[in-house]
């Protein structure tokens, strides 16, 4: 890849996130977590969403997931569209989570829109 950039009006919002203790989870990490997702693009550009990197750190410990696409896919955002989607993820603990979605412009130009930081907390952890 070559330099990437902020596009302004590409943003990224976290929707929600639930604590879901129903599902499967393994012993070493009991706690699934699912968030949803929107990527919208209220730029004048349409971008093809390439790829991901998320950063999870949970207490003193930093997971980073990289990735092509998003869930499988690699959404095409016209000028005005929005992308929403929904996964999850498996912590031990309480985390915070944060990262960014890497896409291609028409023109080649290689931009970023960031995942804000937010919260997988636990219910009555302590």
């Amino acid at each position: 890849m070559s330099t990437i950039t902020e596009l302004e009006g590409l943003s990224v919002q976290v929707d929600d996130v639930i604590y879901m203790p129903s599902l499967d989870a393994p012993a070493d990490k009991p706690h699934p977590f699912v968030y949803f997702i929107s990527i919208k693009n209220n730029s004048g550009q349409r971008v093809k969403i390439q790829g991901r990197k998320w950063v999870v750190r949970e207490g003193s410990e930093m997971t980073v997931v990289e990735g092509d696409g998003v869930v499988g896919q690699k959404p095409v955002l016209e000028p005005g569209e929005d992308f929403s989607y929904n996964s999850y993820h498996v912590t031990a603990a309480d985390a915070v989570a944060e990262g960014a979605f890497f896409g291609r412009t028409d023109s080649g130009e290689w931009v970023c829109a960031r995942i804000p930081a937010f919260q997988l907390s636990v219910p009555g952890w302590v």
